[in-house]
């Protein structure tokens, strides 16, 4: 019999292909469990073999039973195993829609041009290709009378809605995404977390010029009211970003930390305000007050001498 199929050899070649589709679509942070365990592995080695076996006896009870048929059987097993299968229905279709003639009806269509013997046919054009080009004529007459005539689509106001809307969800993005944040859009970070991911920044970067509890050495004291370019989230964070003034003092950090740690760590930093250092340095720069806070609060009174007991003014020398 001769072997016209290779049907037993594709067995191995799918069985590895759909372990290959598995792992291709598997998320990239999960291990495949054909991969993570051995056992796994060896028994998906085992089915494979198995399914050579199968295939091998297989073919060769075929050849067997081949054998015992008489020549006119043998004949027409091979024409059957020979034969492809034929979409007639789909034939037709395609030959309606390519609306050319047979080879047998070509004689129909012959025109009495002749050079060297080479004949033309007066074929037509192919039906799709007609109702394709009468589709695009009724497309550009819709479209002419909607954008043309009647002016019922206007592009440049369709296309500064969409730009509008992009930047809204570009802002809404940038308030949740910590790793697109900015000095414009940065807020104070709360969450145990982040302050502990910010102390870890602090210790590791900035304890040399501010001591750990940021009393202030090189560098200015951290805990007082007092800032030379400002205090507040959207202050603390421009400065560790961009450094000190006019490149003096303190280092630009956004070439080593990440926009999300910049926040972490100047969370931390404002998270020593009102806490008393160990050796803090005299204040600097200017009292800085939050302009947005609601409240402020009342100056305290250093020189009163008066105090009020039930209603009663009494002095106090």
């Amino acid at each position: 019999m001769k072997n016209t199929s290779t049907w037993w050899i594709k067995i191995p070649l799918i069985f590895f292909l759909i372990f290959g589709l598995t792992e291709f679509f598997v998320d990239s942070g999960e291990i495949p469990a054909f991969i993570k365990y051995p056992m796994v592995q060896v028994f998906l080695v085992f089915i494979l073999f198995l399914l050579i076996v199968i295939a091998v006896i297989t073919r060769a009870i075929e050849n067997v039973m081949f054998q015992t048929l008489s020549k006119e059987g043998q004949e027409r097993y091979i024409a059957a195993k020979s034969k492809s299968f034929q979409w007639e229905w789909g034939q037709k279709v395609y030959q309606k829609l390519l609306g050319s003639k047979p080879i047998e009806k070509e004689e129909e269509i012959i025109l009495d041009h002749n050079y060297d013997g080479i004949r033309e046919l007066d074929n037509n054009l192919p039906p799709w290709w007609v109702y394709l080009f009468y589709a695009s004529i009724v497309f550009a007459v819709v479209y002419l009378a909607r954008f043309h005539v009647f002016n019922d689509y206007n592009q440049d106001q369709e296309y500064e809605q969409e730009v509008a809307a992009a930047q809204l969800e570009i802002e809404a993005y940038k308030k949740t995404a910590k790793g697109l944040v900015d000095a414009n859009t940065v807020e104070l970070l709360t969450d145990a977390g982040d302050l502990k991911a910010g102390q870890t920044i602090f210790e590791s970067n900035c304890i040399a010029c501010h001591m750990a509890d940021g009393g202030g050495g090189i560098g200015p004291n951290l805990t007082d009211q007092h800032w030379i370019l400002g205090g507040g989230i959207k202050n603390v964070f421009h400065t560790i970003s961009e450094g000190g003034r006019d490149g003096k003092g303190m280092i630009a950090w956004k070439q080593t930390l990440k926009p999300a740690e910049i926040a972490q760590v100047a969370s931390y930093v404002l998270s020593f305000q009102g806490t008393t250092p160990a050796n803090p340095k005299p204040a600097e720069g200017d009292l800085w007050v939050d302009p947005n806070a609601t409240e402020q609060p009342a100056p305290a009174q250093e020189n009163s001498t008066e105090q009020v007991i039930d209603s009663t003014s009494v002095t106090v020398n």
